[in-house]
This record gives C-alpha cells, structure tokens and sequence, in this order.
C-alpha cells in the first residue's frame, strides 16, 4: 500500500502550526502588563482624574504592570470602573505591545440643584455628585425642589439646547411654589414666566418673536416679568 506523503506532509506541519500557535498564546498569556494609559473621551472638563482611575485600579488589582494578561479581565474592569459616579461608560482593552488601555466616558452636568442637598443634573435627567476638580458652568436650579419639578426643568433644559440663543443665555430656573418656572436670563434683568412644561415650542416661538421686537424698540430694559403662561401670548410687566 503506497502512502500517500502529500497527505502525510500537511498532516505534519498542521501540528507543527497548532503548535506554535498554542506555544504563542501561552507565552502571551504569561507577558506582563507593560503600561496602563487612561484617557477621556468627550468632555473635556475633568470631573475626575487620571490618577482616580489608576488608584481604583491599583486598589482593585494592585500594581497591574507586575500583572500577567491572562489575570486581567477586561469586563470586570470596566464595570468597576463604570460604579464611580462620575463615570457614564468605560472601554478597556490590551494592545499588541501589551499595553491595557482604559479609555473614560465622563458624565456630564447640565444644572446645578440649590436645594436641601446640592447636586447636578446629568444629561439623563439623573442625580450627580459635584466634583472636587472642577465646577461646571451650568443653569442653577432653586425653589420647590422634588422628583416631579426635577422632570420639568430636565424637559426644559433639553428643549433649550435645540436653540441656541436659549442655551447661551438661561442662567437659572427657579421652580414657585405653585410649580411655575421661572427663568433667569444672562443679560435681560427680566425674569420669563414660562407657567408650566407644556407647549415649550409655542411658548417660545412666541418668546422669541416679542424679543426680536423689543430688542429693535430697545424696550428690554422697561420690563420686569415676561409671562408665557397664558395661551399664545406674551404678556408682560413694566417696571
């Protein structure tokens, strides 16, 4: 019976390949962490620092770069590193050089809450602690603060960011007693009575029309309040 040495021949350097192969994992495996880079992404208003990151993973791991590859697990990292509450997302990953890369994803405040506890408001609407590093310039919100008025100033505030004469110029919000809203303007020394949540797009195209006005009239300065709340109106008071 002839052998068939082409056959023979393959078979042979498969496993020589298989074998480099899992030699090569092996040896990958056991390489130690050369370096750990942390880098922000988006904002770049540090409300944390490169050095919290690395002492929550020194804490966690010790001194990762004495670390083997196969001892890191990249998904525990990352939820590790996503229970700080400054943190909306992380991604970690480990280079060919063997470096392990850990890029951050900030959570970022679009007001500042002036109540019985002080806090921002994140662009999901949700609580966030302020930081010791840096302080953002942001809307303050005062009055009647609860889950409820919270949900209309985050709908406010959204709406404004669509405009941008709105989100260079809202200063503040105050929330009444009666839950009205009240807004504070950059410039003007009036305060806009926006009543309630509804309508926002009506109320402030009607807004925007009555300042176009008296912007060229130069009668901003002659008003106190500016009110929204009534039905496609803007009705105002004189100082």
């Amino acid at each position: 019976m002839r052998l068939n040495w082409s056959f023979i021949k393959m078979g042979v350097l498969l496993l020589i390949v298989m074998g480099l192969f899992a030699f090569s994992n092996v040896r990958n495996s056991n390489r130690q962490i050369g370096k750990v880079e942390v880098k922000f992404v988006g904002d770049q208003n540090l409300y944390m620092t490169h050095e919290t990151v690395n002492k929550m993973l020194i804490q966690n791991y010790g001194d990762l770069a004495n670390l083997a590859k196969e001892n890191i697990v990249l998904n525990r990292i990352e939820k590790e590193i996503e229970a700080n509450e400054m943190v909306k997302d992380a991604q970690v990953f480990l280079t060919l050089t063997g470096e392990l890369v850990v890029k951050v994803e900030q959570r970022k405040p679009i007001a500042r809450v002036a109540g019985s506890t002080r806090f921002y408001l994140d662009e999901e609407g949700k609580p966030m602690p302020f930081s010791r590093y840096h302080s953002a310039r942001v809307p303050l919100i005062t009055g009647k603060i609860d889950e409820n008025s919270l949900k209309d100033v985050y709908k406010i505030l959204k709406f404004s960011e669509t405009d941008e004469f709105l989100t260079k110029n809202i200063i503040g919000i105050h929330i009444s007693e009666d839950n009205k809203y009240l807004l504070k303007f950059r410039v003007e020394d009036f305060v806009v009575d926006l009543g309630d949540v509804e309508d926002l797009n009506k109320k402030f195209s009607n807004f925007r029309a009555f300042y176009v006005k008296a912007y060229k009239d130069k009668s901003l300065d002659d008003y106190h309040t500016v009110s929204l709340a009534f039905n496609n109106q803007v009705v105002c008071t004189k100082n």
